[in-house]
């Protein structure tokens, strides 16, 4: 049960009529009010826009406090580890924690924990994917509706198992990666002005014929796949540790010189709705700001046939703009983190150019050194916290079965008062 100042949130076994029995979460306010995940009216908060401010503003750090560690994550930072000389330019282990967990804004926390309770109570919260900022994207994702953010959460959870995720995470190798690079260039580079890693397509020089001709569909799906995954793993952090602010979205340039309705072939348009809905419904508010640069006439006939497709959440984070875009992405991004193709002053001349460097914190040895430690400390808590999951589930689950209980006692005795009344009309 989460107790706040304000609200309570509590679990409520009901029963209605007499063969019914179910559990019910429900919040009540200090006005009297009560919310429950299947009412129609939706919990009071003060978040009822449909566009929300981007995920990272409400993670400054707050001032240090004790608190008992609650996860994994938690658990082993309060330990007294050391992860070696590169921790020392972040003083105590708790400095890190809260660059990389962040401060939760209260009114947030709470409809998490009620989203948590919600799940867990229906045993369909796993222990790895219990993670409140991953459980925030679905809820914001969904303005906030427990029952919309939680069948878009488990529909998440489906895709991940029948589309074996975490096996592309550990066995998909892209051989073909830097042939792919060629006719399709993209890739992430560097940082903008706040720490958030910067994605870049140079979409008006792909060639779909050679790209095809390398690789397939289907693979270059999961190609783009596991990138959004090392992206939440691996970049975000990495870009947390490095500006020691909580990171966990990326600013986007999409280069459209050259684009037009004539680019748009079937296996274009297969390969954009493919991608288009995996980002949307199973990676929800991961991107903070998209720039659309060197929008001719041909792609703004384009964009028109485009924009039905994409959400009113995402279209409002899209700017398109022409030919003299240069100005509006200084204001985002340093001009020394800038392809020169964009015009910008780097080149990436080590590494072939700047869409091939894959430059940023995440290749940074002593940041990735500690990713990786609390990564595998963070495996090995799951995998306790799992067993111990399915055996809270059980405790959970123990309500509804004493419910059950109380109902087959209650017809017993019904049926011993039958009994005994129809052995009195028999004396009678």
């Amino acid at each position: 049960m989460n107790k706040s100042k304000d609200t309570d949130c509590k679990i409520v076994i009901s029963r209605s009529g007499e063969d019914d029995c179910k559990i019910v979460i429900s919040k009540s306010t200090a006005e009297g009010e009560e919310f429950s995940p299947g009412s129609r009216k939706p919990l009071k908060l003060t978040k009822t826009k449909t566009l929300h401010p981007p995920i990272e503003s409400h993670w400054q750090l707050p001032p240090q406090k004790e608190a008992k560690p609650s996860s994994g994550l938690m658990r082993m930072l309060s330990y007294p580890m050391k992860f070696g000389e590169s921790l020392k330019r972040f003083g105590r282990t708790k400095s890190l924690q809260m660059i990389l967990e962040g401060a939760h804004d209260p009114k947030d926390e709470q409809i998490v924990q009620a989203f948590r309770e919600l799940l867990f109570v229906e045993n369909q919260l796993p222990a790895n994917h219990n993670n409140y900022h991953t459980l925030l994207r679905f809820l914001r994702m969904r303005d906030f509706d427990l029952p919309n953010s939680k069948q878009a959460f488990l529909n998440y959870l489906k895709w991940r198992e029948e589309y074996r995720v975490d096996a592309i995470i550990k066995e998909f190798k892209y051989e073909e990666h830097e042939k792919v690079k060629k006719s399709y260039p993209h890739g992430y580079h560097s940082v903008d002005r706040y720490g958030r890693p910067v994605y870049i397509e140079r979409i008006g020089m792909i060639d779909l014929n050679a790209l095809l001709q390398v690789t397939t569909v289907d693979r270059f799906v999961k190609y783009h796949v596991s990138e959004q995954e090392k992206t939440l793993n691996l970049r975000f952090p990495a870009c947390s540790i490095a500006e020691k602010t909580h990171i966990a979205s990326t600013t986007s340039i999409l280069d459209v010189q050259g684009i037009g309705l004539a680019n748009f072939s079937k296996p274009a348009r297969y390969i954009f709705m493919e991608i288009q809905k995996i980002d949307s419904n199973y990676y929800p508010e991961t991107l903070h700001r998209l720039f659309i640069v060197n929008a001719g006439s041909g792609f703004k006939m384009l964009w028109k046939a485009l924009k039905p497709f994409l959400d009113a959440r995402t279209l409002a984070k899209i700017r398109v703009l022409g030919y003299n875009y240069l100005n509006d992405l200084l204001e985002i991004i340093d001009q020394s983190n800038l392809p020169t193709f964009l015009g910008g002053n780097c080149t990436c001349a080590d590494y072939g150019g700047c869409l091939l460097s894959d430059k940023g914190p995440w290749n940074n040895p002593e940041i990735t050194e500690i990713i990786q430690t609390i990564s595998t400390t963070d495996d090995l808590n799951n995998n306790g916290e799992e067993e111990e999951v399915a055996s809270e589930a059980n405790l959970v689950s123990d309500p509804k079965i004493e419910a059950l209980e109380a109902l087959l006692e209650e017809t017993k005795a019904a049926l011993d008062g039958l009994a005994l009344h129809m052995g009195e009309l028999r004396t009678r």
